[in-house]
């Protein structure tokens, strides 16, 4: 046998290529195609079966049962010791078990005033079976069987419907359901027991039962002002419904200076009534029983808008909460429940230091805050300014020739004013008012108002810090924006700035001519003023006027008529520019 040598120097075997005499094997005269045709041919006869079953894709336990529980209902028994009442507990539980890791969880439905820690019992987990280290799977449970737990014997009773149709979906034959026993201790308790006095008409478990955790809240005043230094303070009064006790809590404001004690009044049955033949018992010295006192306070005695008297000490009730009016309403529908206005703190009069929103700021907070804006209003009004010309009215008559720049800013109603500059006049133009809200003469403090774009006609006079300021013009973006919001602002307003702007209010088609010979102006007239047997495009040269203060004057017996200024066209030639152009 002859060897070849691997390249890390191991002895491999070399296949022989020819046969017994030389003659060459028939494995040598394949072609490397025709290998692989034998290769993946299927023989004619075969010792096994030659239909092969394809394998289905592997799904983990964690996918195909994801979110898929099993719920059993059972119960346990509880042995109760040192009892003459009951020897055992029987305790309802739900047991799941999880499909997706063979976990389980035990829990307890809670009842309501049992005294028992119920709930989750179990956590979730793979509940050991056996010493051996077995857990319980599915094909362990049915109805009708012991489940033991960590030295705990469940009984399983029932099953809910998607549990049957899974168990019996695999073959699993549940037994008939069972049903929980009853607890011999409820059994106990619904059996009257022996009284030897008269029973009560009224049933104080029912009450206990339907009335725990309802209380009635009232707001309310206690009128302190009889005692030294005494004053009206804000407290709550609680009304129990389970046991008819009243509890009076304090409302206590912060940096109020007061020790925070949270109730004022324990909870306790007040007395509304005392009988005759106590009245001269020691109250004081013990404690008041129900043998001495022949009513007490009922929810009925609470009227809100009323003045209640509790233990020698005056409250006003002012309000409630939405569960006392509802009970009211339902359970004393004759009784009238009137609100009044609780409270207020009062504010110390305005000093004249900033705004009166800044100083209102110092009384409700020792940090004072900045004064919360209209946010949408700033946004909506951002960069939107009214500006007005204004001359000052004084008597001073330096005065005469100031000229001023009223602006006023949308976004916070805020009014500043700018002189401008006059050469040789003597005096320095700029900033005369920084921005502020300027209120009219004749508002008060408490409510005061402001100056608003409505009040700012051409002609009108604007006192500003004692300064009198007449308006005598105003740009055409005022007139734009005032026309927008028309329904809010006077018409008187509109006329003055439409007059002074030379704006007529009716739209009536006019021409548009160019003036050539002057080169600076356009005059527009209307169908009605324009002059009998006048040439178009010629109007201007035809009849030699002259503009003087917005009129055009003719020397024959026409009537002068208004005409508007437009920015000059960068053309040489006369033209008509538009027939119909609606001002």
């Amino acid at each position: 046998m002859m060897f070849d040598l691997s390249m890390n120097g191991y002895a491999l075997p070399r296949r022989p290529t020819v046969g017994i005499g030389q003659t060459p094997l028939l494995s040598e005269q394949l072609i490397q195609q025709e290998i692989s045709e034998l290769s993946i041919e299927t023989p004619d006869i075969t010792y096994c079966s030659s239909s092969h079953n394809k394998t289905s894709d592997f799904i983990p336990a964690h996918v195909a049962f994801d979110k898929k529980v099993l719920r059993f209902y059972g119960y346990f028994q509880e042995d109760v010791l040192y009892s003459a009442e009951e020897r055992y507990r029987v305790r309802p539980v739900i047991i799941y078990y999880y499909l997706e890791d063979d976990s389980m969880c035990i829990n307890e439905p809670p009842v309501e005033n049992s005294g028992l820690s119920q709930g989750k019992l179990i956590k979730r987990q793979r509940l050991p079976k056996n010493e051996r280290g077995e857990h319980y799977h599915w094909k362990d449970l049915n109805l009708g069987m012991d489940l033991e737990v960590y030295g705990v014997n469940y009984h399983v009773t029932q099953c809910d419907a998607h549990t049957q149709e899974f168990m019996e979906s695999e073959g699993i034959v549940l037994n008939e359901p069972e049903s929980i026993p009853v607890d011999p201790y409820i059994t106990h308790r619904n059996k009257p027991q022996p009284s030897f006095i008269t029973p009560s008409n009224f049933d104080e478990l029912h009450q206990f039962l339907t009335m725990d955790r309802k209380v009635l809240r009232f707001f309310a005043l206690w009128d302190n002002a009889d005692t030294l230094y005494g004053e009206t303070r804000p407290v709550t009064i609680q009304y129990y419904l389970v046991d008819d006790t009243v509890e009076i809590r304090e409302v206590h404001a912060p940096n109020s200076g007061r020790d925070a004690f949270p109730i004022l009044m324990r909870r306790q049955r007040l007395p509304k009534r005392m009988r005759e033949a106590s009245d001269p018992f020691p109250r004081c010295v013990l404690e008041v029983s129900s043998q001495e006192v022949d009513e007490y306070y009922s929810p009925k005695d609470f009227q809100v808008g009323e003045t209640v008297k509790l233990l020698g000490r005056r409250f006003l009730l002012y309000d409630c909460d939405g569960f006392t009016k509802a009970y009211f309403q339902k359970n004393y529908p004759d009784v009238e429940i009137k609100p009044k206005e609780g409270p207020k703190k009062e504010v110390p009069p305005y000093n004249g230091f900033g705004s009166l929103e800044d100083s209102l700021q110092n009384c409700l907070s020792l940090v004072p805050e900045p004064p919360k804006k209209n946010m949408i209003k700033m946004l909506e009004n951002d960069q939107k300014v009214l500006r007005y010309v204004a001359t000052l009215d004084s008597q001073n008559p330096q005065d005469e020739g100031r000229r001023f720049i009223l602006s006023y800013f949308l976004s916070d109603d805020m009014i500043s004013i700018f002189e401008k500059p006059t050469r040789n006049s003597g005096i320095i133009g700029g900033k005369f008012l920084e921005k502020t809200r300027i209120p009219k003469p004749g508002s008060t403090v408490e409510n005061p108002e402001f100056y608003s774009p409505a009040d700012f006609a051409v002609g009108a006079t604007i006192e500003v810090f004692s300064h009198r300021f007449v308006l005598t013009d105003a740009d055409h973006y005022v007139l734009k924006y005032l026309e927008s919001v028309s329904d809010q602002i006077p018409c008187k307003t509109l006329d003055s700035l439409r007059q002074r702007l030379g704006i007529h209010q009716d739209k009536e088609p006019h021409l548009i001519f160019y003036l050539p010979d002057t080169g600076c102006d356009s005059v527009n007239i209307t169908e009605e003023q324009k002059p009998a047997g006048h040439r178009t495009s010629r109007t201007r040269m035809k009849y030699q006027g002259c503009v003087k203060n917005d009129l055009v004057q003719y020397p024959s017996a026409l009537e002068p008529f208004t005409v508007t200024h437009e920015k000059k066209k960068k053309k040489k030639t006369s033209h008509l520019i538009s027939e119909k152009c609606i001002i």
